[in-house]
Formats: C-alpha cells, structure tokens, sequence
C-alpha cells in the first residue's frame, strides 16, 4: 500500500504543477508586455493545462526523482520506506511514465528505470512523533546544471550572498528554463547548504521565511534578479524569477558557504503523509 501511494504521489508531481506556481505564471503573464514574453508564458501555461488534464508529465525531463524523508521516530514503518520509495520510483517510470534518468558514472549505461547507485536520493529527517512526511522533488537536469557553490569569507557577508546570486543567475540566462525559482541555503557546511537550498524549494511560492530579516532578503533578491531583463525562457521579459527562497543554518567562524539551486518553471513537488495506522494525506 506504501508503494502505491509513493507512485501516485509521484505522479501528482510530475503532471500537476502546484496551485500557488500556477498562480505566480498568470500574474507574471497579466504584467508582462513583450510580445515574445507573453507568447512564451502562454505556451508555458498550455503545457501545464495539458499536463493535468491528461495526467502525463508537464515536462519530458521528469528529472531526478529527489525525496525529502521527515521521519517520526516512533512510526511502525520506518524499515519500509527507503525500500517502498525505490520500488515507487521503478513502477511510476513504467506507469506514468518517467523518462528514465539515471546513467551510471562509469559506463554511461542508463538503468532504464530511474533507480541506481546512489538514486533515487534521499534526505532523511528524524523527528518525534509517529508520522512520516514524505516530499518529492523530481529535478530537471537543466535547471540542476546552473547549481552552484560559493564559500565566501565572512568579510563579504549578505552583500557577497547578494551578489553570488545574481550573478550566477544572469551567467546561467536562459539555461535553467525561466521563470524559475531560487533556492539559497546559507551556512553549516558546503554540502549543508546546498541540502537547505533545495530543501527551500519545498516551500510555496510567495511564502517567506519566517524570520524578517532573511523574508527581506529574499524580497530585495528577487527584484534584483527580475531587473536582469532575461525573461521567460532567456528570451527577454519583466519576470526571470517567480521567487527567491533562503534557508540558514550556523556556520563556522571563518567560513560563510552559500550553496544556490535553481528549479525551472516546471516547479514540480508534491507531499505525502503517513500515519501510524498506515492512512495516507497527499497534497500540493
């Protein structure tokens, strides 16, 4: 039943593009002027309006299957999940179906069903309770190709953030398949914040952080990153980014890492809940 639920919630997400993206693509489309912009948002929105009214991915890049695990320490399922989301990711490839996209490093074979060494990946997250959050984030390879990382001394500060963001988002132009959606993680280590940074993009479009003074970060971003003038899909437009998300942890004395991960309009997530009595909740 597990396996099922992960498939379908699987699903959801590579067909179905959130509400609140959805939302933020019709106001940026309503603003925008440029002829070949707004031509771009149409065909954008008519692909979404497909995707969903036929169940088949929005996008031929169904991505990397990413999952976000927030596990209760006291759930009866926990030696099931990792085993019931791998056998998930192989049934959706067959069943939805996903591009297979999972290559291997060496030999450059293709496994043929999304699933390998190291994939589908797998954050986990121990918490109290006995319920299990499951979050899926298939990653277009595109978009993924315009991650980055920066370590910057603790001089440079939220202006060097500032200006590492910017600037690897206009060198990226239209790479990553605007509008798109900017996850930065700041602080831990290098990996760590590059986990918070997509870790960020699980949150609804238009939702700030919670602390004030990250929130007006994130806003002053992305009306900078907008300013750039790249528009939908790199071809000039008021509208490069439907949002700007930062996540923050402590960091060292003398470091200051700024991980940066970039998601396509296609913005895909989807979430599912496990309860101790093996109920399922899947929503958006």
């Amino acid at each position: 039943m597990l396996v099922d639920a992960i498939v379908e919630v699987v699903r959801l997400a590579v067909t179905t593009i959130p509400e609140d993206t959805v939302e933020a693509l019709r106001r940026a489309y309503k603003m925008e002027e440029d002829k070949i912009a707004r031509f771009n948002f149409e065909n954008i929105l008519r692909a979404i309006e497909i995707g969903k009214g036929k169940s088949i991915p929005v996008c031929q890049d169904t991505g990397t299957m990413t999952f976000f695990v927030k596990a209760g320490v006291e759930s009866p399922f926990l030696g099931e999940i990792e085993g019931a989301i791998v056998e998930a990711v192989r049934r959706a490839t067959r069943e939805v179906p996903l591009r297979p996209n999972a290559v291997d490093i060496l030999s450059g074979k293709n496994s043929g069903d999304n699933t390998g060494n190291g994939v589908p990946i797998i954050h986990w997250e121990l918490v109290d309770g006995d319920e299990v959050e499951i979050a899926v984030l298939p990653k277009g390879g595109g978009s993924e190709n315009c991650s980055a990382l920066a370590m910057l001394t603790p001089g440079e500060g939220w202006e060097g953030v500032r200006r590492f963001v910017v600037e690897q988002v206009k060198a990226c132009g239209g790479k990553p398949c605007p509008p798109v959606i900017i996850g930065v993680g700041v602080g831990g280590g290098a990996d760590y914040s590059l986990k918070l940074a997509k870790k960020a993009l699980l949150r609804k479009v238009g939702e700030r952080n919670p602390d004030e003074r990250i929130a007006k970060i994130e806003g002053e971003l992305l009306g900078e990153i907008n300013a750039l003038g790249i528009g939908p899909m790199g071809m000039g437009g008021k509208t490069t980014a439907l949002d700007v998300k930062i996540e923050v942890a402590h960091r060292h004395p003398a470091s200051f890492p700024v991980g940066l991960i970039i998601q396509c309009w296609a913005n895909r997530r989807a979430f599912l809940r496990l309860k101790p009595n093996g109920g399922v909740e899947v929503w958006q």
